[in-house]
């Protein structure tokens, strides 16, 4: 959350001695202001250059700032304008940095360890790193502290919590899990909206949102560990103890027969010889290679239009606070028809759609006046599809990859989701050589990757693929052109049984767990 703040700064001209005061600004128009400072291309007062005592064009050195809004943030304490820009840009990028690297190496840690092991580690150091950044008065140190936070915050303690999410449900009720998982982006969005505009003080609001971590804490000690990964690593005992808990949790008259499950999962453990598989393991095989590939895109690109369109609120006119919160609502609805929509329509043909509208608005508001309400409407449209897609990718890559590598994978595509976010703080930089440049290579990301999903085969009304073979085998040949539309019979893709919804059928555990 307290990375957006950095850019809750509005730079009006340059602070020129002898006509700005702490008290007061001088007016636009004034005689003083146009014989102190050059206009632009444009005809706007310029907020770098000014007029020093020969009359030479030189760089500003202090700013006044538009305190309407905010008095105090990372971005007015700093000074990062101007020549000093690049600084807010790379703190960005070293957070989506950050996630990246938690993803190459947390991602493949859930796999060896356990979900729960690595969520608990991870939201505890969330927890603190997210409250000492806040006093932190040192530009380096910052971003130092912003990395390590986002390795644990955003790649150790989600992407491993979604995985588990996806695993302990049955297939009914993946869909609204997985998108209910997301919605906590746009929620998280407006609570950041909302704290700035109720807390001015840059330390206090930090803290506010470093303390959002205490959410996560009582799961260290009332979640479970995935039992899909358990009994693909040989532990049938402990997963048929989490699947009992869960039955008589819900007052389920469903009775298992445990020693058969057990006695079953010791016979599966001998055969298994995949308790070492790792993310390399999806490029082996040339269909699990080509889907990788495909959806190491989609993350990417899904990415890249998700926080470039966030990160251009601050460029659209009105109340900042008020267009993020309204950036973080419009997701809700799309949120809402992902849910109706995705079990009828199938994963691919609506993601695709999504992505490809998403692009296409990206690429329209480039042409558009930013300070026009059309072009606030389009934007506001783009981020409505591309949020709907980025919601679906979650889901559609659990189902996609077997579970002996389901994190790794999520991770390998949150890492290239990430990649593309550190991306984008330096692609918005390409502005000051044309406006059009960010959003035009946004939107062109997006249509070619909305494209090739339609060579995805579709996961809807599939159990999930448990090993390296199911993988290699789940959807191969199959396209959007080869099934009418992305729809297809229910028949199984591979031969082979999926062995952990073999201890109780998803169906039903999709009914009591």
């Amino acid at each position: 959350m307290y990375v957006y703040e950095i850019f809750f700064c509005t730079l009006e001209p340059c602070w020129i001695d002898g006509v700005d005061t702490n008290e007061s600004v001088a007016l636009w128009n004034s005689s003083e202001i146009l014989k102190s400072i050059p206009l632009t291309s444009t005809g706007s007062l310029s907020s770098c250059l000014m007029y020093n005592e020969e009359n030479v064009t030189v760089s500003c050195n202090k700013w006044v700032y538009d305190s309407k809004y905010r008095t105090s943030s990372r971005g007015i304490d700093w000074n990062l304008v101007c020549d000093q820009r690049w600084r807010g840009a790379l703190a960005q990028t070293m957070y989506m940095l950050g996630v990246f690297t938690g993803a190459v190496y947390l991602g493949g840690l859930a796999d060896k360890i356990g979900r729960k092991k690595v969520f608990c580690m991870s939201a505890v150091l969330q927890l603190i790193l997210g409250v000492v950044v806040a006093f932190i008065p040192e530009y380096w140190t910052f971003v130092v502290v912003t990395y390590l936070y986002a390795i644990f915050g955003s790649a150790g303690a989600y992407i491993p919590a979604f995985v588990l999410t996806m695993e302990l449900v049955g297939p009914s009720k993946r869909t609204i899990c997985g998108v209910a998982f997301q919605a906590t982006f746009a929620l998280g969005i407006m609570l950041v909206a909302g704290w700035g505009a109720l807390i001015d003080n840059r330390v206090v609001l930090q803290v506010v949102y470093g303390l959002h971590g205490l959410i996560l804490i009582p799961h260290i000690w009332v979640m479970d560990e995935s039992p899909r990964w358990l009994w693909a690593q040989g532990r049938p005992k402990e997963a048929v103890d989490i699947v009992q808990k869960a039955l008589k949790c819900n007052k389920s008259d469903e009775v298992l027969d445990r020693a058969f499950l057990v006695s079953k999962g010791k016979v599966e453990k001998s055969k298994n010889t995949e308790s070492s598989a790792s993310v390399f393991d999806l490029f082996k095989t040339p269909n699990l290679r080509i889907k990788t590939l495909n959806v190491c895109l989609c993350w990417f690109a899904n990415s890249l239009v998700y926080y470039g369109l966030t990160l251009s609120t601050g460029k659209l006119e009105g109340n900042p606070y008020l267009i993020t919160a309204v950036f973080g609502l419009v997701e809700l609805p799309s949120y809402a028809a992902v849910v109706y929509f995705l079990d009828i329509w199938g994963r691919r043909p609506l993601m695709s759609s999504m992505m490809l509208v998403g692009g296409s608005a990206c690429i329209i508001a480039a042409f558009i006046n930013p300070e026009s309400i059309v072009s606030t409407v389009v934007v506001i449209a783009g981020k409505l599809f591309i949020a709907g897609s980025f919601a679906i990718i979650y889901n559609y890559s659990a189902e996609l990859f077997p579970t002996v590598v389901r994190n790794s994978a999520i991770g390998l595509g949150s890492m290239c989701a990430r990649f593309s976010g550190a991306l984008t703080p330096l692609i918005t930089l390409l502005d000051s050589f044309d406006p059009k440049i960010p959003a035009a290579t946004f939107g062109l990301v997006a249509i070619v990757s909305g494209f090739l999903c339609f060579f995805l085969p579709e996961t809807m009304n599939h159990p999930m693929p448990q090993s390296l073979e199911d993988g290699e085998h789940f959807g191969k040949g199959e396209t959007c052109f080869t099934s009418c539309l992305g729809k297809r019979d229910s028949i199984d893709s591979y031969n082979a049984d999926d062995k952990a919804e073999e201890m109780v059928s998803l169906d039903d555990m999709g009914k009591k767990v």
